[in-house]
């Protein structure tokens, strides 16, 4: 990791002489990219070392292109010769998700939403004047290929994985007639293919930019929408989904300047909210149930409950007989429950206690628990912060102390096999009606490490199974500071 700071330290000083005062790794997202925020004392600058060139210059090429048309899209200001590392205008760290999490369902979140869809109808049109689709990281166009590869996708990674019989062929027929149907739009503009709530950017002054649209190519303009309005995460209720919807709609008219066909405009809108839905699907049961991610399994539950609410609100208007029953199988009561964790009510007597503390200062926590037992976690084995002085004084609730772990340690491979063990006893406790369990996670001073491990379980915890947790931290009174 410090070459790369090493080489953008060098990258930055051939694009401006002002001295850098700070480095900062920001959280890796789903691509092998790295990203780091660089400060002077009158400005800050993303760097994005990414080594897929091909992937780069891409988005390079996207955002000049969008910058000359006034979109919401950073501006590149410089990039190396070999195009592995640029900079970039930087917008912060709030994200349209933060937004949403922080204020809910309210006027100015709803108002938040809006701005990016008027924001997409400009990129997405405008943005189509000025791109040569040749220079695309993949397809030029998500035609009928890239609809089947999602269809495929949901098949193989899902719909296989719970091993309920159906009829290949038939299913495959029906996967031929629905991208035929949807690759023939009527509407073909620059598609943003990943436009979700994390890639919305808000400002201070509550200003929409967008991010990470390196994937982008030719496509039908409802795919994006579908994306925002139906991501699992964000679980929009469905008046926002239909009145933003509308909302849209009225922008891409005014972008377009002409009115469109609106019945067409959102029978091919349910389409890609289809596609959508499956292609998340596929995508939590590869992370989920083939690579074992804890985090992607939880997710499922909800974005099978949006395909139910779905299914039972809206019709394609085509005849695909055994992609309905698919459908139907993926969205019963009995699949769903199937991926729904036992969870907590207000009766349930289990308490979970939590516990970071150092193995050097005072030992193991002594259990007064009636039963005793549990679980004691050693956290030595993961790279230790402690050892570098930028982190000597922060704990494990700092953020600098946490994108460490996360980025330069294999903590997220620990937490995942200790989420996949402690969900079974919890699950268990809390059908037989025990009162407690106690969880402990130890390291050489209980200040980095096992904080961090003991704030991930609880929060784990707490939002799968709504479980009641007391969390300690017991050298609190011993960090350095």
């Amino acid at each position: 990791m410090q070459v790369e700071i090493d080489e953008i330290k060098k990258v930055f000083e051939q694009y401006s002489k002002s001295p850098l005062t700070q480095v900062d790794r920001l959280p890796q997202a789903g691509s092998e990219r790295h990203y780091f925020r660089l400060h002077t004392a009158e400005n800050t600058y993303i760097a994005t070392y990414g080594a897929n060139v091909k992937e780069n210059e891409a988005f390079i090429y996207f955002s000049n292109q969008f910058h000359q048309q006034q979109l919401a899209t950073p501006q590149i200001l410089y990039s190396s010769a070999d195009n592995k590392i640029y900079l970039q205008q930087d917008f912060g760290d709030t994200s349209l998700l933060n937004q949403l999490e922080e204020k809910g369902f309210s006027d100015s979140t709803y108002l938040l939403y809006k701005k990016s869809l008027q924001q997409l109808a400009q990129l997405q049109v405008k943005g189509d004047e000025v791109i040569d689709y040749s220079k695309c990281l993949t397809n030029a166009e998500f035609g009928k290929q890239a609809i089947l590869a999602d269809l495929l996708y949901f098949k193989y990674y899902f719909l296989d994985a719970l091993r309920r019989p159906y009829d290949k062929q038939k299913l495959l027929n029906d996967f031929e007639v629905l991208s035929d149907f949807l690759s023939h739009t009527k509407y073909q503009y620059f598609m943003f293919r990943d436009f979700q709530s994390r890639n919305i950017m808000v400002t201070t002054d509550s200003e929409i930019h967008f991010i990470d649209y390196q994937g982008g190519m030719k496509g039908a303009p409802q795919y994006d929408v579908a994306s925002l309005l139906w991501q699992a995460k964000a679980n929009l209720p469905d008046e926002w989904k239909q009145s933003l919807l509308e909302e849209y709609i009225d922008a891409f008219e005014k972008s377009v300047n002409r009115s469109v066909d609106r019945d067409l405009f959102r029978s091919q809108y349910n389409g890609y909210v289809l596609i959508r839905l499956l292609q998340v699907l596929g995508a939590y049961g590869f992370r989920g149930l083939f690579e074992r991610k804890a985090h992607f399994l939880t997710s499922i539950p909800l974005a099978l409950q949006n395909l139910q609410w779905f299914i039972n609100h809206h019709s394609l208007g085509l005849s695909l007989p055994e992609f309905s029953k698919v459908l139907e199988l993926c969205a019963s009561e009995e699949v769903i429950n199937e991926f729904t964790p036992l969870q907590a009510t207000a009766d349930t007597p289990l308490v979970v206690e939590v516990n970071s503390f150092s193995f050097i200062q005072n030992g193991y926590p002594k259990d007064e628990t009636q039963n005793g037992g549990g679980f004691v976690f050693d956290m030595r084995g993961i790279l230790n912060p402690g050892r570098f002085d930028e982190y000597k004084h922060l704990s494990g609730l700092d953020k600098p102390v946490k994108d460490f772990l996360d980025q330069r340690t294999k903590m997220p491979d620990f937490l995942n096999s200790v989420y996949s063990i402690i969900d079974i006893s919890v699950e268990e406790y809390i059908r037989r009606d025990f009162q407690n369990l106690v969880i402990n996670f130890g390291c050489t001073g209980g200040q980095h490490r096992s904080v961090y491990a003991a704030e991930a379980i609880a929060r784990h915890l707490r939002n799968k199974f709504k479980v009641k947790i007391e969390l300690s931290h017991l050298n609190r009174d011993n960090w350095k500071h």
